[in-house]
């Protein structure tokens, strides 16, 4: 892991251009040497793009493995690298709207999603406001290690993900924070909202911490230009009315607005993630042919 950390901070300094295509190659060795997650991939694009036909679909699939292998690289420049190099590169749409959201007073609530961006348009934010965040913690110790020192020195305050409280208090104290519930955490404090047309484990945390802190919700996405010569940051209006204290309904909005972002760069989505492994019944099989017993 020493080896790997290190090389991938030399890595990190080499020029947008040359790192974008060694992402590009990663992510098709990815594509071969990944048959797990391939599969994984096929699956949900064959569900969610249904009026794609298997030609299309298969290279989305491709496209998906190349977009996230240049999104690791990106990763690695995120967490070694200066963001200010990339600000002639970047551009945000829509920063009135979180101003907005803002002058409230009561916090924003950075509802995002998992794009392969996510970590490099994390240091890019903080070239121009500040934000705190929720994360994962890895299983590697040193890996762990190195990634929340990185995004210390990124955001403001680094949450663990379970640690609803600490974002409610961090919100009370008009804090922006960047929150992504898109990804399947089984059925505790979930409902099932339609997402790409299928029904999907939805978490109703974002609700529910909404309505306890008052804060705003903007959307919020990030892309990298098709042509690769920069990045693209929007921020869009708060979302009124919400929630309305109907669960389903505020989940469905909810993706709905992520469905509409993704539809827009397709292969810049994690759609190696079994987004759609919990099913409505227990003891039923999921899209990938499996059974999830367990909550």
């Amino acid at each position: 892991m020493w080896i790997a950390l290190a090389l991938g901070k030399c890595i990190a300094h080499l020029p947008l251009r040359l790192q974008q295509a060694m992402g590009s190659m990663l992510g098709r060795l990815a594509f071969h040497l990944m048959p797990s997650r391939r599969s994984v991939t096929q699956t949900n694009i064959k569900y969610c793009f249904p009026e794609l036909n298997q030609s299309e679909q298969n290279t989305l699939v491709k496209e998906a493995f190349r977009s996230n292998g240049m999104g690791l690289v990106e990763t690695l420049r995120s967490w070694f690298a200066e963001p200010s190099a990339l600000k002639e590169r970047c551009t945000v749409h829509g920063f009135s709207h979180l101003e907005t959201a803002l002058a409230r007073g009561k916090g924003v609530i950075l509802l995002g999603g998992h794009y392969s961006t996510l970590d490099l348009v994390g240091s890019l934010t903080t070239l121009y406001f500040q934000a705190d965040v929720l994360q994962r913690d890895h299983s590697n110790p040193l890996f762990n290690a190195v990634m929340t020192r990185s995004r210390q020195n990124m955001y403001g305050n680094v949450l663990a993900k379970k640690d609803l409280r600490g974002m409610v208090r961090c919100l009370k104290k008009n804090h922006i924070v960047w929150y992504a519930t898109d990804q399947d955490y089984g059925r505790s404090n979930t409902v099932f909202a339609p997402f790409f047309g299928l029904p999907c484990a939805t978490l109703v945390s974002t609700m529910r911490i909404a309505r306890m802190s008052g804060a705003a919700v903007v959307p919020f996405s990030h892309f990298r230009r098709s042509d690769g010569s920069g990045y693209d940051i929007y921020l869009h209006p708060s979302l009124t009315n919400f929630p309305t204290g109907d669960d389903l309904k505020d989940a469905t909005r909810l993706n709905a607005v992520l469905e509409r972002e993704i539809r827009k760069f397709p292969e810049q989505y994690l759609w190696m993630h079994r987004r759609f492994k919990t099913t409505t019944e227990v003891g039923v099989p999921n899209i990938y042919g499996q059974i999830r017993r367990k909550n």
